[in-house]
Parts: structure tokens; C-alpha cells; sequence
């Protein structure tokens, strides 16, 4: 039985979500621990990877399950109690054989929160803090983003991919509270897109932010930190 899971970590002290060869410390190497232990051996698909540090309130992974293992409403509270309280499984529920958590994904959804103020212990793992921001300015430059664009240079080195085309649906900024949130909606991300987006979003002016997605000129910018990202939500 085919089972897709959706489920929300704080991604602080993991290396990231891939399961590594090198370190069981990964959001998918806890998750396939817990499931061996279970019984449990099929291949966790995840509908993308997550950088080190980075967040999840809507991850969406697919696993195939043993027959003994029908009460999805059972293996849900067992999962939750032997899992790290840093990873929670949101929701378990039966899909069709053929469905892909990864290339049956047609939208993923992040936000990237940012705060204008002295850091504090308190929120210095789960946003970005900076002296100060000009709001109106990431406003209207984010919206550079929306549209079909060849992200070559706003991809991390290393990405395995055979395009880097993708199709940004939705791109915006807006304040809630004390806090600036940016809105990415697309069918996909290349390996620190995101993040090479908000960093150029902080440091570089229009005229080079449309320089870049025309592959016309590659200003080198540093990806914005990993604590202030979060993948919300994956659309099927």
C-alpha cells in the first residue's frame, strides 16, 4: 500500500533532509530508522530536498507499506512517539500506486521570514534578522521573479538537474506583525534557489536582478541564510 506522508520539522541541528551515507543525522535518515524498526523497509521519496538549517511545515514524502501496517491512524502515533520531537508527521493517508511525491508535485510552496531588528535567542534558528530592510523596494523587486526564467544563476553549484528552467506562479512580500514574509510559489526549485533569490533581493538593485535572470551578466551574491526558509506547502 501506497502511502503519502505530510509532515513539518525544525531543521536546526539536522544536516538537511537527504538521507546521507556519511551521517544518520538527516530528517529522512530519522525517518528511516524509526520505519526499519518498524519493520518497515521501502525507499522514503521525498517530494524535494531541504538544505541544512532549513524548515518544513508541509514536507510531503511517499512510502510503500507492508500489509501488517493498515492502521495508518496507529502508525501515525507510534511514528510521532518515536521520532525526535523536532519532526512531526502531520498526516498519513493512502494514494493511488502511481502517485510520485516528487514528479507528482505540481506546485511548492515556501516562505522566507525576515525581521528588522537585534537578534535574539529566542527566534535566532527560525528567521533572519537584519539591521534594517527597505520594505517597498522588496516589494517591487520580487515581482521580477514571476514568470518562466532560466535560474542559472541562482543555483548552487552542484544541482542535478537537466534544466534550469522553472516557472515562478507567485512572488511576494508583505509584513505580518513584526515580521517580513516572502511568498515563492513554482513547479520546482533548483538547489538553493530560493535563497540565492532572497540574497539578491537584499543586495542587489533591479537593473541586476534582471541582469542575472537574463543570464546577461552574473553578479555574485551570498545565499540569504537557511533558518529563515520554510517549505510550506507542496500542491498535487
Amino acid at each position: 500500500m501506497r502511502c503519502a506522508l505530510t509532515i513539518s520539522y525544525d531543521g536546526t541541528n539536522f544536516l538537511g533532509s537527504q538521507v546521507q551515507k556519511s551521517s544518520k543525522n538527516t530528517i529522512f535518515g530519522n525517518l528511516h530508522q524509526v520505519f526499519s524498526k518498524l519493520g518497515i523497509e521501502s525507499k522514503i521519496v521525498a517530494s524535494g530536498r531541504t538544505d541544512k538549517g532549513v524548515h518544513a511545515t508541509g514536507q510531503v514524502c511517499h512510502i510503500d507499506l507492508p500489509e501488517f501496517w493498515s492502521d495508518l491512524k496507529k502508525l501515525k502515533r507510534v511514528l510521532n512517539k518515536m521520532l525526535p520531537s523536532s519532526i512531526i508527521v502531520k498526516n498519513i493517508k493512502e494514494v493511488d500506486a502511481s502517485f510520485h511525491a516528487r514528479y507528482s508535485a505540481k506546485r511548492r510552496v515556501y516562505h522566507y521570514i525576515i525581521k528588522a531588528s537585534s537578534s535574539n535567542p529566542f527566534e535566532a534558528n527560525y528567521i533572519t534578522f537584519l539591521n534594517s530592510v527597505e520594505f517597498e523596494v522588496l516589494e517591487t523587486n520580487i515581482k521580477l521573479f514571476i514568470g518562466e526564467h532560466d535560474f542559472s544563476y541562482f543555483k548552487k553549484t552542484g544541482s542535478d538537474t537537466k534544466s534550469n528552467v522553472r516557472v515562478i506562479y507567485r512572488a511576494s512580500a508583505y509584513r505580518y506583525k513584526d515580521y517580513i514574509v516572502l511568498y515563492f510559489e513554482a513547479n520546482g526549485f533548483l538547489r538553493s534557489q530560493i535563497r540565492l533569490m532572497v540574497g539578491g533581493l537584499l543586495k542587489l538593485d533591479a537593473s541586476m536582478i534582471k541582469a542575472k535572470l537574463n543570464c546577461e551578466k552574473d553578479f555574485k551574491i551570498k545565499p540569504a541564510p537557511s533558518n529563515g526558509l520554510y517549505l510550506s506547502k507542496v500542491k498535487y
